[in-house]
C-alpha cells in the first residue's frame, strides 16, 4: 500500500473551507448593513495569507508540485501552473480585501463594494480551486507518485509544520470562535 501524501491537504483544504465559508456569510451579511466588522476580513487575510498561503500552499508548491515535477509533470502548460495561476490571482484579491478594510477601519466611507466584489470573488476561485486538487490534482499525484518519493515528502510537510509550531491549532480556533459568532 502506497503512503498517502495528499490527506494532509485535503485536511488542510477543509479548514480553509470553513474560513471560506465565513467570507461567504459574512460579506453577504455586511450588503445587509447586518455586519460592520472589519477585523473580522483583517483577520480572514491573516488566516488566508498565514494558513493557506504561506503553510498550506508552501507544502504543495515546495514539496508535492516540486516532486510532480520530479516525477515527469512539466512545470508549464499542466495543471502545476494552473494551480499557481490561480494563488497567484488569490493572493491579489486578499490584497484588495485587507486593503479595503484598513481603509474601512480608518473610516473610509466606499469600502464595502470593494471588499465584497474581492471577497466573493476569492471565495469562488477558491471553492474552484480546491475542488480541482481534492478531485483531479491529489488523485492524479496518488497515481503516480512512486512510494520511494513519499518518505521525503512527508519529511517536508513535517519541516513546514515544525517551522510554525502551533500554527495550525491556533488558526482551527479562529474559525472556530467566528463560526460560534455567525451562529448566534
Amino acid at each position: 500500500m502506497k503512503t498517502d501524501v495528499t490527506q494532509v491537504m485535503v485536511d488542510e483544504h477543509r479548514l480553509i473551507l470553513r474560513m471560506i465559508a465565513l467570507v461567504e456569510k459574512n460579506t453577504e451579511r455586511m450588503l445587509q448593513g447586518r455586519f460592520r466588522n472589519w477585523q473580522f476580513f483583517l483577520d480572514a487575510v491573516d488566516f488566508i495569507r498565514n494558513f493557506a498561503d504561506r503553510f498550506h500552499h508552501a507544502k504543495e508548491e515546495d514539496v508535492l508540485f516540486v516532486a510532480l515535477v520530479k516525477n515527469g509533470m512539466p512545470e508549464k502548460s499542466s495543471p502545476i501552473e494552473a494551480m499557481l495561476m490561480e494563488h497567484d490571482q488569490g493572493r491579489a484579491y486578499v490584497r484588495a480585501v485587507e486593503d479595503a478594510a484598513q481603509r474601512a477601519t480608518m473610516g473610509e466611507l466606499g469600502q464595502i463594494p470593494v471588499i465584497a466584489e474581492n471577497a466573493r470573488e476569492y471565495a469562488k476561485l477558491l471553492r474552484g480551486h480546491i475542488d480541482k486538487e481534492d478531485t483531479i490534482l491529489y488523485p492524479l499525484a496518488e497515481r503516480v507518485l512512486p512510494e520511494e518519493m513519499r518518505p521525503a515528502m512527508l519529511t517536508g510537510y513535517a519541516r513546514a509544520e515544525d517551522a510554525n509550531p502551533g500554527l495550525a491549532e491556533r488558526y482551527r480556533r479562529l474559525v472556530e470562535e467566528y463560526e460560534a459568532q455567525v451562529a448566534v
